[in-house]
């Protein structure tokens, strides 16, 4: 490579890691591994030593990754929170060990010994405390500036508020998410059908930062405390034991923590650390070898972006080869049908892999996956396995390809994908395998609203056979009721009143109720209006459908598709014979006020739900929008309204309070 190709691939590969970097630390979502990351930051370091006229203070070897997210406050960090020199064998860490010995003579200081830790796979915050009581929490951001995400971290009870004594101290910690908290958070997002978290770091660093900490306070964080920033009234000798202060102080440290007296111990460190991964409860992307005298470290110092006396050593990713024997389907509860491939069952990374997920049909194109491949395997992120790539040079011709059904291979039901999806779905709605998730939908307060019938009861009606499809909540005897809980002769009376009272809801409910994909409740108020039975719609043609306000072709399409399915057919049918009304209920407007208007709230409101503002302004003959455009009236602002208030002011439109809002209504 001559000097100005290298000149060239830097530039490249600054700008892909400032992209990546920004998916990563701004955004909270990776679109690559960590390790696939590292490899690109490894090149760039090592041009940048080979060619250093080219180096600039905006590169990513020089500075931290990571931005001040809009809407927190600005914290500057009174101690930088830097990051850390990786490596990645351990040849490097004996060079490590070698510039320590060499600087440690020249300072003539004896002995020299490490603490080794685990790298947890989270995102770094510092607690700052006053005479014991915590003051300010805040993100590492670019490590000179973070944000202030004070009471966000107070929701995390591990975090104490008070310590038991009145001391100044800053402490920096990793905050993550466990193994376990992890996979629970992911399945109850694809029950509510949210974007799943990509893994436990980014779902730890999305709750933590979080403008409502309400939202904060329902995901399952943690901490892990790693170092002293700054202490004022104590003197330590060494990091280890600054780390055992800590934890009689009552803060959760870093549990994995190993004193060594040489560089073999600390690769025994390394060595063993990696052997417990799998058992670890939370997530690591490498061990931390630091130097543990505190003062060798003053002398020791920094530069820009990493302290000297500390290196993390990433392990690799282990790659093993072999046979992908079958590619089964899977229906999960949303209806989204995912291969799986079924392997020959081969040791990874600690643990025995003997399937995988495939994704979609996409992921299986662009592998080129055949049934009968010799495949590589690895586990990615250390948690979950995936097939990286088929050895092609080991076919033998016998491979076969392998196509989506066209079917649900669990109710017979079309399959379809729908277009700008990777997904196919399921499209029958009595499919045993979405059953839990359209009894939770069907009852929710925007469909059918039967109060009492919550997502633990539900589930014990369907783990003692109680129901085994949508209707037969209107079949549920009293008797059953009461037997799923203790005394619970009140709560299945008022329960049973509310299955009898669902009866009566309006059509526009009901269509809610159906989950046809794509239609909301505010479609679902149009379609009642427009069409007024459950009959006439499951009628409406194509075409028709495509006529009507907000009701584009994939809305459209999906509900011809929806009623075209026997399930469908038979679901309404049963429905109707539970006494079920399937027609719109004339309710008056209380008057024209609002005749013409169209309203856009934003923000959080105060004296009302989002849902009894839009019914307050569809009463007084007016409509809502979720978007801002020129044909909107008003835009009803709460607090913290974005960028949709932004939007109103640049195109001038008429922005109301709350208040205001009340006195139109005057």
């Amino acid at each position: 490579m001559d000097k100005k190709q290298a000149k060239e691939r830097i530039e490249e590969l600054r700008k892909q890691t400032e992209y990546y970097a920004n998916k990563y630390y701004d955004e909270d979502n990776p679109e690559i591994s960590d390790f696939e990351y590292d490899m690109l930051m490894v090149e760039l370091r090592n041009l940048e030593s080979k060619y250093p006229e080219y180096i600039t203070k905006e590169s990513l070897t020089q500075k931290v990754g990571g931005n001040v997210k809009e809407g927190f406050e600005k914290v500057t960090h009174e101690i930088p929170m830097q990051s850390l020199q990786d490596v990645f064998s351990l040849e490097e860490i004996e060079e490590f060990d070698e510039r320590m010995k060499q600087k440690a003579e020249e300072n003539g200081i004896k002995d020299i010994t490490y603490v080794v830790e685990t790298k947890i796979d989270g995102l770094s915050a510092s607690l700052e405390y006053k005479q014991g009581k915590l003051i300010k929490g805040a993100t590492r951001g670019n490590g000179l500036v973070g944000e202030d995400v004070t009471e966000n971290l107070k929701t995390v009870k591990t975090i104490p508020k008070q310590l038991p004594e009145e001391i100044n101290i800053t402490v920096r910690g990793e905050v993550f998410i466990s193994k376990k908290e992890f996979e629970t958070l992911n399945e109850q997002r694809q029950i509510n059908e949210e974007e799943l978290f990509a893994n436990a770091r980014n779902a730890a660093a999305g709750s933590l930062r979080q403008l409502d900490s309400k939202i904060t306070s329902k995901r399952p964080l943690d901490i892990y405390i790693f170092n002293v920033q700054k202490i004022e009234g104590k003197n330590f000798n060494s990091h280890y034991e600054e780390l055992e202060y800590l934890e009689k102080l009552g803060f959760n440290v870093n549990p994995v923590r190993i004193p060594c007296k040489n560089i073999q111990e600390v690769k025994q460190a390394i060595q063993k650390i990696g052997e417990m991964r799998e058992t670890l409860t939370y997530g690591i992307d490498g061990a931390v070898v630091k130097i543990d005298n505190l003062k060798f470290r003053e002398i020791l110092g920094s530069t820009i972006k990493v302290p000297r006396w500390a290196v993390a050593y990433k392990y690799p990713p282990e790659k093993k080869e072999t046979k992908l024997k079958e590619i089964i389907c899977q229906v999960g509860r949303t209806g989204v049908i995912t291969p799986m491939a079924i392997l020959e069952p081969v040791k990874v990374a600690g643990s025995t892999i003997s399937k995988t997920t495939l994704h979609n049909e996409d992921f299986i194109k662009q592998k080129d996956l055949k049934i009968g491949d010799t495949v590589v395997i690895q586990k990615a992120g250390d948690v979950i396995p995936e097939i990286v790539e088929v050895v092609k040079s080991k076919r033998t011709g016998e491979e076969t390809e392998f196509n989506m059904p066209k079917k649900c291979p669990v109710c017979g039901a079309d399959a379809i994908r729908e277009e700008g999806e990777a997904a196919i779905r399921c499209t029958g709605i009595e499919c045993p395998a979405k059953l839990y998730r359209n009894l939770v939908h069907f009852v929710s307060r925007e469909a059918m609203n039967i109060d009492g019938l919550g997502e633990n009861i539900i589930s014990q009606l369907l783990e003692k056979k109680l129901i085994q499809n949508i209707a037969d909540i209107y079949s549920l005897k009293f008797e059953d009721i009461a037997s799923l809980k203790k005394n619970g002769t009140k709560f299945a009376q008022n329960l049973v009143n509310s299955i009898e009272a669902s009866k009566q809801n309006d059509l526009n409910r009901l269509i809610t109720a159906l989950g046809i994909r794509h239609v909301g409740t505010k479609a679902a108020k149009m379609l009642a209006k427009q069409y007024k039975t459950l009959d006439n719609l499951s009628k409406a043609k194509f075409e028709d459908l495509q006529q009507m306000n907000d009701i584009g072709e994939i809305m459209a399409n999906s509900i011809t598709e929806f009623f075209a399915q026997e399930q469908t057919q038979d679901l309404i049918q049963k429905l109707k014979q539970a006494g079920v009304n399937t027609k719109t209920i004339q309710n008056e407007k209380t008057d024209n006020k609002f005749e013409g208007k169209t309203f856009v709230l934003t923000g959080s409101l105060e004296q009302y739900t989002r849902k009894e503002a839009e019914e307050i302004i569809e009463k007084h003959g007016g409509k809502t929008s979720g978007t801002v455009s020129k044909k909107t009236s008003y835009v009803l602002a709460g607090e913290e309204a974005g960028s949709k208030l932004k939007k109103a002011q640049e195109l001038g439109i008429t922005i109301i309070t709350e208040n205001e809002f009340a006195e139109m209504l005057k």
